[in-house]
Order: C-alpha cells, then sequence, then structure tokens
C-alpha cells in the first residue's frame, strides 16, 4: 500500500480487515458475513422493535426481505419519519445484516422508523433488479405509512457506498415515474460512475477495503449482460453521475459525504456539485485522513463527527 496520510486512529484496524476482492462474488460475501458476524455479535438492540417481513416484488422476482425498526417509545397513534435504508457493497455483496448495527442506532438515536431492504445481488441479478427491489419497498412503504406509523410526506432515502449509488438512483427513479414523495437522500460515500475517470478512481489503486480494482469488477458485475460499463448507453438510473442537469432539477435535496482516500472520492464531490448546479439543495462532508469504510472503527474521533454529523443532518431533513 502507498503511503497515505491515513488518520492514526485508524491505522490499527488497516492489518485486520480481510482482503475484500470482487473476483470471487461468493468468497467475497462470506468474508464479509464473517467479519458482520464478528462486529453485530455484541449489538444493543434495547429501544428498538424488530421485524423481518417479505412484500410482493417485481413480476417474476422473488420477494423482497424487509427488516422494519421502530422506536419502542413511539405511542399509538403518533407518527414519526421514515428512512428506507438501502445497504452497501459493491452491488453484488451484503444484505440485511450488513448495517443492522447503523440501522438500530438511527432508528433509537433518531425515533424514526427504518425500513432495510434485502435487494437482490449482482452478477446473479445484474441492474435492474437492485434498483426495482428498492423502489417496491419505497412503494410499499409510503403505502403502508399508516401501519408503520410514518408521516408520508417525511420518507427519506439512505444508504452507504452502492447504497448511496442506488439512494441517488431511486430518487431520480422515482421523479421519472412520478412515485412516491422522497423528502431527503442522504448519499454515504456513493457509488455513481461506472466511467472510473475521476482523479482519485485512477489514483486509489490499493486503497483499504476499496480500491480501483473493485470497483471494476463492481461495475462488470451491476451492468452484466446489459450494458457495457463506460459506454454511453448506459443511463441515469444505473450511474446517477451522468445525469444532465435538467434531469437532476426538482429532486429532494441531498447530504454526501467522501472520504479521502477512497477512489469514490471525486465522483460523490462531482455529483453533489452537479445537484447545487441544478438547484438542488445539498450538504457535503469530506473527511480527512480517512478511507472507505473506515467508520466501522467507531471509537475514532473522526468516525464520532462523522456519525455526529449524519444525526444532526437527518434531523434537520426530517424535522425531528
Amino acid at each position: 500500500m502507498k503511503n497515505y496520510n491515513i488518520d492514526p486512529e485508524l491505522m490499527p484496524v488497516i492489518e485486520m480487515l480481510p482482503d475484500f476482492g470482487f473476483e470471487d462474488p461468493a468468497a467475497a460475501r462470506e468474508g464479509m458475513e464473517d467479519l458482520i458476524a464478528m462486529l453485530n455479535s455484541e449489538l444493543d438492540e434495547s429501544g428498538v422493535l424488530l421485524e423481518n417481513i417479505k412484500i410482493p416484488a417485481p413480476e417474476y422476482a422473488p420477494d423482497i426481505a424487509l427488516r422494519i425498526y421502530r422506536p419502542e417509545s413511539l405511542q399509538t397513534g403518533q407518527k414519526t419519519a421514515g428512512l428506507l435504508y438501502i445497504h452497501g457493497g459493491g452491488f453484488a455483496v451484503g444484505n440485511l445484516d450488513t448495517e443492522h448495527g447503523s440501522a438500530l442506532a438511527l432508528c433509537r438515536d433518531l425515533g424514526v422508523v427504518v425500513v432495510s431492504v434485502d435487494y437482490r445481488l449482482a452478477p446473479e441479478d445484474p441492474y435492474p433488479a437492485a434498483l426495482e427491489d428498492c423502489y417496491s419497498a419505497l412503494c410499499w412503504m409510503a403505502d403502508s405509512s399508516d401501519l408503520l406509523q410514518v408521516d408520508s410526506q417525511r420518507i427519506a432515502v439512505c444508504g452507504q457506498s452502492a447504497g448511496g449509488g442506488l439512494s441517488a438512483s431511486l430518487a431520480l427513479l422515482a421523479k421519472e415515474r412520478g412515485g412516491p414523495s422522497i423528502c431527503f437522500q442522504f448519499l454515504g460515500i456513493p457509488e455513481l460512475d461506472d466511467r472510473l475517470q475521476t482523479n482519485s478512481m485512477k489514483e486509489f489503486d490499493d486503497t483499504p477495503m476499496w480500491h480501483r480494482g473493485n470497483a471494476i469488477l463492481s461495475w462488470q458485475f451491476y451492468l452484466r449482460n446489459v450494458y457495457k460499463p463506460g459506454s454511453a448507453s448506459v443511463p441515469i438510473t444505473a450511474a446517477p453521475a451522468r445525469a444532465s442537469l435538467e434531469q437532476l432539477r426538482d429532486l429532494p435535496p441531498a447530504c454526501v459525504t467522501t472520504m479521502e482516500f477512497d477512489p469514490l472520492r471525486d465522483e460523490g464531490i462531482e455529483y453533489a456539485l452537479q445537484l447545487l448546479r441544478a438547484g438542488v439543495s445539498v450538504e457535503l462532508h469530506s473527511y480527512p485522513g480517512t478511507f472507505h469504510g473506515s467508520s466501522m472503527v467507531p471509537n475514532a474521533q473522526i468516525s464520532r463527527r462523522e456519525q455526529d454529523d449524519m444525526r444532526a443532518v437527518l434531523r434537520r431533513a426530517l424535522n425531528l
């Protein structure tokens, strides 16, 4: 690894990280599941009511698994905001457990109902399978707002990495289809651009957790047999970075986060700037000394600041 100026509090964890090579998706999933099982082993689930359900999927697709997080403090007849949570994993890895800890904490800390979606994974199910599953989850959430005790005008989408990219895609798709109202989009370290031509994407070929090689494979898996990554035909609902200013107009307000030593850094920053140019209100945070996924080191000062910022942004956006 090159000599990156990574925050000293984050350095000890780098040697403990498994190799997340994407050459073998099944092996990558197994490695991720082992890591997540370790991280989730001592999670505090107090104050949150959990429910696992399945909802109908798009035609000919299997039913979609959702995990619903409700604050125990929510009283009968009371409504709160809702958060559709979309996990990361390069479009090819991850499930409802991947960011279970984050969903728990957001539900408990903010007092909101969180709905996490277990979308289909590439390469077995390439674009638009994952996005259609997320759209089905959004529609179900809006239609079930009374049951969930959610204010249908205060539903936000939120995701990290590929989940951030899918959240951006979902906002574009909902606008295109005249779908359910989304009041805010939280795009954490989002994966947005199949063209892989930004400076950070070219430079960071050996960074921890995520690097150019993984990004290349991720897009090949996601667009497999549908579009060629980098070709002019790739639609904006697959790669939101391709959207024109006109296509970005009237999207929900957003927050975009990026990490300094992450190949996805520049596409996240540029997407935030494009949203601003299109007249969309955007808050942008770029965290120094960090790498993709470094927020899994929760006790580092920079990670605590990132989490505090996220909660402050969502409290304001959801009018909590």
